[in-house]
């Protein structure tokens, strides 16, 4: 199985919806860390899985999109707590819908929201 692997990073504010939250209750940020690990068992005639500048794009467009924003604004996360998980799963449907290579069979989407504390969604694409 090959992976191919990209990476980009900004700085978002959420706050937690859950039955006492606690602090995290109260709109706070992060400097959230968003790794996409493209994996596919055959590459393309060109011998790439994915198309990086594709990938690349993709990213780009999920910081533009989450750059500086409070979450819970956001209608992807409309009745919904946005949690690190939450968020894993709202970007893997935005990039699936944004990067189309056929040889791409598997996606894994891992959102750090610090350096200790992460959540990661993988499913087939």
């Amino acid at each position: 199985m090959y992976a191919t692997t990209v990476l980009t990073d900004f700085v978002a504010q959420h706050y937690l919806t859950v039955p006492d939250p606690g602090p995290e209750g109260v709109p706070h940020s992060h400097h959230f860390e968003v790794e996409l690990i493209f994996r596919g068992p055959e590459l393309n005639a060109h011998d790439y899985l994915v198309d990086i500048d594709d990938a690349e794009a993709a990213l780009a467009d999920l910081a533009d999109r989450y750059r500086d924003e409070l979450l819970n604004d956001l209608p992807e996360f409309e009745g919904d707590n946005p949690s690190v998980e939450r968020f894993a799963r709202v970007i893997f449907e935005r990039v699936t819908d944004a990067v189309t290579d056929e040889t791409v069979a598997e996606l894994a989407v891992t959102v750090w929201e610090d350096d200790a504390a992460a959540a990661t969604y993988d499913a087939p694409v």
